[in-house]
């Protein structure tokens, strides 16, 4: 089941708007982070069970007391507190696959199964809480994503949120969701996409072969053009590009086409995702036009992942579960949805393969449902 990001504690002591290391004692002994960015957990049996704290076990700090839902908070976790506010929130959770830096909701495209529709106001605050966030995660986090709305729009201002990332977390692979428009300005790809970060991807959405789909599918005229130029501009600097196709009733029908394209066209990308479809957002508002059985599109699914496949392209299946695809494509599917998106239908009892399956997101109601989910078991891949 899905692991939510948000729970409401009696707070106390709070009187700005506040980011902190939740860590157990011997911990944050250990720890360089200087006291009042601590919450100290105190575990079970102590007489605060489920509860947080900052400084000495005195209570004189920040504190967090009786969580509705505790095991939303564990050791190691980052927490946004607020003055007046029972609302407690989770900006990294320690252990997860998928913590993201959440930069900006603003966007210069409208895309119709944009799961983060897109806001007009002005939130350039956020980097500042997330060059706070970025010296909270743990030093050895495997990778970091950054996403929107679109990134990009940030400017230097994203430069210095990546130049954080190098700093605090060297090791940490940084993964940027974009749509890559920007770059089609050389000075933009100068400034951001060769910044020098030594582990670094940009991950780039590329829809359609042709710009009359892309740009429909984006609903934004020229992003076509300037997405491919942007992608050059990527190239021609060495950056990491991965691509990413979300699978729908408008896309599917030219996948082989567009796997054909990547492979002539676009030869230093080293990662292609095809992404089933996240049921929120725009998608809700578009589902007549975009909503298709991935069963009814296996074939083409299939012709795209083999070409890329056949001429040494790393290609993946994201957000679909096994039993909707061909088991030739099973060693294509990843686990890909968010630990606090992720969930399995009732139908999923006493699946073999669940430990491996993406399962489904837990937006992801009957009317999103393909009619090939069923619990599959050993013996069927072997008869």
């Amino acid at each position: 089941m899905s692991l939510a990001l948000h729970t409401h504690a009696r707070i106390k002591g709070v009187d700005r708007v506040g980011l902190f290391k939740v860590l157990e004692p011997e911990e944050a002994a250990r720890s360089s982070l200087s006291g009042d960015r601590v919450l100290l957990w105190q575990g079970a049996g102590s007489g605060h069970a489920g509860g947080v704290f900052v400084g000495e076990p005195r209570g004189d700090g920040v504190t967090l007391s009786g969580m509705r839902d505790p095991a939303v908070i564990q050791p190691g976790d980052v927490v946004r507190v607020r003055p007046g506010s029972s609302l407690v929130s989770v900006m990294y959770r320690r252990g997860s696959r998928a913590n993201t830096l959440f930069a900006t909701e603003r966007c210069n495209s409208r895309c119709l199964m944009c799961s983060q529709p897109p806001r007009l106001d002005d939130d350039s605050w956020r980097v500042a809480e997330l060059l706070d966030l970025v010296e909270l995660v743990d030093r050895d986090e495997a990778q970091l994503g950054i996403s929107g709305g679109e990134p990009l729009l940030l400017g230097e201002d994203l430069g210095r949120l990546i130049d954080a990332c190098a700093t605090h977390l060297p090791d940490t692979h940084l993964h940027i969701l974009s749509n890559g428009r920007a770059f089609a300005d050389a000075r933009v790809a100068d400034l951001l996409g060769d910044r020098g970060h030594p582990h670094l991807t940009w991950g780039v959405p590329l829809y359609a072969d042709h710009a009359e789909l892309h740009d429909q599918v984006v609903d934004a005229h020229g992003a076509f053009e300037e997405t491919v130029q942007g992608l050059f501009e990527l190239g021609r600097r060495g950056a990491r590009v991965e691509l990413r196709v979300v699978l729908h009733a408008l896309t599917v029908d030219r996948l082989p086409q567009l796997a054909s394209y990547i492979y002539r066209r676009l030869p230093f990308v080293e990662h292609v995702a095809l992404m089933g479809l996240e049921p929120m957002g725009y998608a809700k508002v578009n589902r007549e036009q975009l909503w298709i059985d991935p069963v009814d599109y296996a074939d083409a699914l299939s012709d795209a992942v083999f070409h890329l496949a056949h001429r040494g392209v790393p290609v993946s299946i994201y957000n679909l579960s096994h039993c909707v695809l061909p088991e030739s494509l099973w060693s294509f599917a990843r686990q890909s949805i968010s630990d606090w998106k992720n969930s399995f239908a009732p139908d999923c009892a006493g699946c073999e393969l669940i430990d491996r399956c993406s399962g489904f997101f837990a937006s992801a109601g009957p009317a999103w449902r393909s009619r090939a989910v069923r619990p599959l078991r050993l013996l069927e891949t072997v008869a």
